[in-house]
């Protein structure tokens, strides 16, 4: 009896470990923004957006302020276009505000930096369904390794002048 006792002991305990795990995993996973959930949409071209995706997060010196809800292709020069949706509880930026495409983290997670642009007289303020003008793709590994190999071997076949 006590046997069968420890194996449900340790049946549950496995059962546990494991509904932990997918909790956490699913808590991760889901990071929502704990706001009033009122949002106003903005777009932003890019190059070149990585590996961006939606919900991605969209943030201001590392707070997060709002989500990438879509990412499509624009019919007329088929360049990416990303739909931010922005909390209400961040308004009035300026439209000299820009935008980039950041990695954090050791697993290359990508985010949509936000840059609050200068105001003063005659600036205004970013309203639902702007496009914002400046905009600075993801930086591409893949390109970086390319541009140094390539630039590499020309110099050193200079010197071998």
């Amino acid at each position: 009896m006590n046997k069968h006792k420890t194996e449900l002991m340790v049946g549950v305990f496995v059962v546990l470990t494991v509904a932990a795990v997918l909790l956490l995993a699913l808590k991760v996973a889901n990071q929502t923004m704990t706001s009033s959930g009122d949002t106003y949409q903005l777009y932003a071209k890019f190059d070149n957006i990585g590996g961006l995706k939606e919900r991605s997060a969209v943030k201001v010196g590392g707070v997060t302020i709002g989500r990438v809800t879509d990412i499509h292709l624009d019919k007329e020069d088929y360049t990416p276009v990303v739909t931010l949706s922005i909390s209400t509880d961040y308004e009035g930026f300026p439209e000299t505000s820009s935008v980039s495409i950041l990695t954090s983290g050791l697993l290359g997670e990508q985010y949509v930096g936000f840059q609050p642009g200068f105001s003063f007289d005659g600036i205004e303020e970013l309203k639902d369904g702007d496009y914002l003008q400046d905009t600075k793709s993801a930086l591409v590994l893949e390109d970086l390794i390319g541009q140094f190999l390539f630039n590499r071997g020309g110099n050193d076949s200079k010197n071998d002048d």
